[in-house]
């Protein structure tokens, strides 16, 4: 399975449309081959500390994930993350997270006038 960074950011904006803290992602022998693809992908969520397993099935975003939801929710600074990440052939989960808050800190330098 090859890691979908899309993926990975569409589920911590499900985590985090969740009235509740808790994230239940049930797991069957004869899930959809999607549904297996997106445990994957919670596994690496939950691998980078951005979502903690906190019982059987059962989620929550960590304080990382929030972090680096706050710098990848706009999609300026995603779209420029991404294109980073291609230009240097790929990088891993926490270099992608680095590079979206220099992003965020470059915009607020800007529109705020100061040096960060």
């Amino acid at each position: 399975m090859i890691r979908d960074d899309e993926l990975l950011r569409e589920m911590l904006f499900e985590f985090e449309a969740e009235e509740d803290w808790l994230v239940i992602y049930a797991q069957f022998l004869s899930m959809p081959k999607e549904e297996r693809r997106k445990l994957g992908h919670l596994n690496l969520l939950e691998d980078a500390g951005l979502v903690v397993q906190v019982g059987d099935s059962t989620y929550r975003l960590s304080n990382s994930g929030y972090d680096y939801l706050a710098a990848i929710r706009s999609d300026t600074v995603w779209k420029k993350t991404k294109e980073g990440a291609a230009k240097v052939g790929g990088m891993t989960l926490g270099m992608m997270a680095d590079l979206a808050v220099a992003y965020v800190k470059q915009e607020a330098a800007a529109k705020l006038g100061i040096e960060l």
